[in-house]
């Protein structure tokens, strides 16, 4: 095995710009893991299998091999293997979520017509939740099927409309305490159990519940989750693991509509602003 010294004495004889490719090269694949890892739970395990393999790598280098400890080196260089091993083990969810991306899913399902009128009625859910101050999550099902979650809860299926998931967000009825599920223009389950996020998974915040399950469902998945506040009434975005706290009506809108026309549905956008630039 090489060690530090052999491979800066092999780099030396390289042309200096094949050298600084590869280094760009390197940072790049490290800044876009750091960057689709950033806010998720995989971001604390990437942190903690880099140093472990740079740790590990060192000592293989500065100790192992310059020392007669030829046990040692043999069982050391397994470990650096099984960390690797346990490493693509624990970052599952953020691998599925790579493979979906790079399949270019499809999100919402139907014509430009329902998805413009799903949008807006669950653009005015939250907005007359929050003024109410009456908490709720909404996971809207994207390509990673949710059905393991959906069972936990109660199967509806039924269009989305404001008066519905009103109804069952208001405080004292059965299915209000927790999360519905929306395929498409359809709302798919109620009262379903979403996985929580581990605390402090968002730096500097502390979170409720929901909040957490909104962390949570979409750090193992693609769906995008509304969350309303019954303290704040302040709406919540989460989507790839991350939360956009205190967002409005429009912003709430225009993540949505986003979801829709990266798809191609580009009338349902075109639609949507020419109707509000008249309002």
């Amino acid at each position: 095995m090489y060690t530090f010294l052999d491979y800066f004495n092999r780099v030396a004889h390289y042309e200096w710009w094949v050298v600084l490719v590869e280094l760009l090269l390197i940072g790049l694949v490290i800044w876009w893991v750091v960057d689709f890892l950033e806010g998720t739970r995989g971001e604390r395990l990437f942190r903690g299998v880099i140093f472990i393999l740079v740790s590990g790598v060192l000592v293989l280098n500065l100790v192992v091999e310059r020392l007669p400890f030829d046990r040692l080196q043999y069982l050391y260089r397994g470990f650096l293997i099984a960390v690797m091993i346990v490493a693509v083990a624990g970052f599952q969810p953020e691998i599925r979520r790579v493979l979906i991306q790079i399949g270019q899913p499809r999100i919402w399902a139907g014509s430009s017509h329902q998805l413009s009128r799903t949008v807006e009625e669950l653009v005015t859910t939250v907005t007359e939740l929050s003024a109410a101050r009456i908490g709720a999550i909404i996971v809207i099902e994207k390509q990673v099927a949710l059905g393991e979650f959906i069972e936990t809860g109660v199967r509806l299926d039924a269009r989305v409309t404001s008066d519905l998931l009103k109804t069952i967000f208001y405080p004292g009825t059965p299915l209000h305490d927790m999360a519905v599920v929306v395929r498409g223009d359809r709302l798919v389950a109620a009262s379903v159990q979403l996985p929580l996020a581990e605390a402090g998974s968002v730096a500097g915040v502390e979170l409720g519940s929901r909040h957490r399950a909104a962390v949570g469902i979409t750090a193992g998945s693609d769906a995008m989750c509304l969350v309303v506040s019954e303290e704040t009434g302040a709406i919540s975005i989460a989507r790839d693991g991350k939360l956009i706290r205190n967002v409005t009506e429009s912003q709430v809108r225009s993540n949505l509509v986003g979801d829709a026309a990266a798809t191609g549905h580009v009338p349902l956008m075109g639609r949507l602003r020419s109707r509000h630039a008249e309002e």
